[in-house]
């Protein structure tokens, strides 16, 4: 929940379409599927509970300390509209579920990654995404690509824009693909967030960069 309460994300007038996106390798590609509140598989939301869980023990990336329970991930990434990136061989026909992209393999063979959409600020400035990939298939350019398909369905949504206040400078890589998307670099926040980025994992404060992007 927000500092300001609970806030309502917009409906979305028709159902967001399936997105397909060309990876470096010519054999794979990533297809990106909507999923509405915790309608996706729970064997599928458990592995990246405990792929964020890791991602928080890190100390790197999210704010948040942890523990975080099963239920409060739940509600965090799957309580409004989250978009689930599948990589699939780049010849095979685009399913139209979760679990037909999954063609019986296990999510972590072929889970690229995932983010919710869903308001930062109450109703007159709300725009936010939150993404997150399993450390085992970064590099192979999931998290451009998710956030390809982030500037189609954030507009769709029906945000005017977005805004992302907390991206740490030390996270290279995630404000390497927003100057690449067009975001613009609006603001330091200094010492910001104190990550685990210092020696042997210390504690230091980090600056953090806000980052913004019209929809207009």
């Amino acid at each position: 929940m927000s500092a300001y309460g609970a806030i309502a994300a917009p409906a979305n007038a028709a159902p967001l379409p399936i997105l397909d996106f060309q990876l470096p390798s010519p054999e794979l590609k990533l297809v990106t599927y909507p999923v509405h509140g915790s309608d996706a598989p729970e064997e599928l939301i458990k592995y990246l509970y405990e792929v964020f869980k890791a991602e928080l023990e890190g100390g790197r990336t999210y704010p948040q300390e942890g523990p975080l329970t099963y239920e409060a991930f739940v509600s965090y990434f799957f309580g409004s509209t989250t978009i689930v990136g599948i990589v699939q061989p780049s010849d095979h026909e685009i399913k139209e579920d979760l679990e037909g992209a999954r063609a019986g393999r296990k999510w972590e063979e072929c889970v690229g990654g995932c983010y919710y959409i869903k308001p930062n600020y109450p109703g007159r400035s709300s725009h936010n995404a939150g993404f997150l990939v399993p450390p085992v298939v970064r590099g192979q350019k999931l998290g451009l690509n998710l956030g390809r398909s982030y500037l189609v369905y954030g507009p769709k949504l029906g945000y005017r824009g977005s805004v992302f206040n907390l991206v740490y400078k030390n996270n290279v890589a995630s404000l390497a693909i927003w100057d690449q998307l067009g975001f613009t670099r609006v603001g330091i926040i200094p010492g910001a967030g104190r990550l685990k980025t210092g020696p042997n994992g210390t504690e230091e404060y980090v600056d953090a960069v806000v980052v913004f992007k019209s929809f207009v």
